[in-house]
């Protein structure tokens, strides 16, 4: 099955999805590694590993090739931030084939008015109703793969207010995405009340320290959210761990060891064995 297949499949059997944060394909991996059954590319740490603020810097191919390295690091299903896909309708067009080249299994593809910036943020501007559901529309004629899955995307209840976030929500359902994603609600009123009013799939965004309150899994899958992801889990944590690291070697002027990893046990972790068994003349996994 193709990744795309995979997470339809997962969405077709109900419950919630959980998909962590990552931004390369080292904490790609990680997430795998920790049992998960998917993966969410964050465009804030895409972003940040190039040395830029979410302030939509980054170009359609910096985040496809990113996305590319991501997905050949795993074998879960890759869900990409693909911002406002990157222009009009034609670009979206071109955006949602990229990714979908890249055996992404799903992309989001937001309202904000390019650039666009971090929706936890303020200052945000976003495109007039009927443009957005256009942009929605293009992306889902240019679909190849049935299975790939299209995530509309609205930062319009900071601008606009919840009701009007929600016709949009709708209004993109109707126009074909397959799962809505109101960014940025601020109470947990307004979090129970996204799923039933938009009436289709929805993605719940948890970002600490932005707009939205945090919730558990339990909670958001009791309010009818069927796929949760946490874009900075992992960017926030390397970031921490990177500064005492560093912080560490400054004042003690040698390096403390991190981790109860050998050098080869990390490398394992990166799929050592497997390259060593092609070096040593037997064939690769899956050959």
């Amino acid at each position: 099955m193709t990744p795309s297949a995979v997470l339809r499949t997962m969405l077709a059997r109900g419950g919630l999805i959980t998909a962590p944060g990552a931004y390369d394909g080292l904490t790609a991996r990680l997430v795998q590694a920790a049992g998960f059954d998917a993966v969410y590319m964050t465009g804030a740490g895409t972003s940040a590993a190039h040395g830029y603020p979410d302030y939509g810097l980054l170009t359609m191919s910096e985040m496809v090739e990113n996305a590319a390295r991501m997905s050949r690091s795993v074998d879960i299903p890759l869900i990409a931030d693909a911002d406002t896909g990157y222009g009009n309708e034609v670009n979206v067009t071109r955006t949602v084939r990229e990714f979908e080249a890249r055996r992404v299994a799903a992309i989001h593809i937001e309202d904000q008015v390019s650039p666009k910036r971090c929706g936890h943020l303020v200052g945000k501007e976003v495109i007039p109703h009927d443009e957005y559901l256009s942009k929605i529309r293009a992306a889902v004629a240019a679909r190849r793969d049935p299975d790939f899955v299209l995530i509309a995307r609205t930062d319009a209840r900071s601008v606009m207010g919840l009701d009007e976030a929600i016709a949009r929500a709708r209004g993109a359902l109707e126009a074909g995405a397959d799962m809505a994603f109101v960014e940025a609600p601020e109470t947990l009123e307004e979090m129970a009340a996204i799923p039933s009013k938009v009436g289709g799939p929805c993605l719940l965004n948890m970002v600490p320290g932005g707009r939205t309150p945090l919730v558990s899994h339990e909670e958001a899958a009791k309010m009818g959210f069927r796929l949760v992801i946490h874009p900075g889990i992992a960017l926030l944590a390397v970031v921490a761990g990177v500064d005492a690291a560093l912080a560490t070697l400054k004042g003690a002027g040698k390096p403390q060891k991190l981790g109860s990893d050998t050098l080869a046990a990390f490398y394992e972790r990166l799929g050592s064995r497997e390259w060593d068994a092609i070096r040593n003349g037997s064939p690769a996994v899956g050959a």
